[in-house]
């Protein structure tokens, strides 16, 4: 985001920062995401508990690796390696996004 924002900053008693004011209209085409989400409770399980995204994923989902590794054809084993690996191809972590109902893009935080 390089373009130039018309901003107010609130100071409080204390000369602090409290509060930044934009204009409504740069507020309203800031709200408006255009691309997927990711809740935050799987990014906290990825940063607080040092998950994997694919693994915060299927616990946010609710879901077993032997309900996501049947999803993919493939065994629980198999499936919990690529769960815990940091080096999957492309391909695979667009098939577990596609068995997990999310797309790519989530993944990759």
């Amino acid at each position: 985001m390089n373009a130039r924002i018309n901003l107010q900053i609130l100071k409080g008693e204390d000369g602090l920062p409290v509060f930044a004011v934009i204009p409504y209209d740069e507020y309203l085409s800031m709200s408006q995401h255009n691309g997927p989400t990711i809740p935050n409770e799987v990014v906290g399980k990825v940063i607080k508990e040092e998950m994997s995204p694919i693994r915060a994923w299927r616990e946010y989902l609710g879901l077993t690796q032997v309900e996501v590794a049947r999803r993919l054809g493939i065994t629980q084993p198999a499936y919990a390696a690529q769960e815990n690996s940091d080096k999957l191809r492309k391909s695979s972590r667009e098939k577990i996004a596609q068995a997990l109902g999310i797309v790519l893009e989530q993944l990759a935080f």
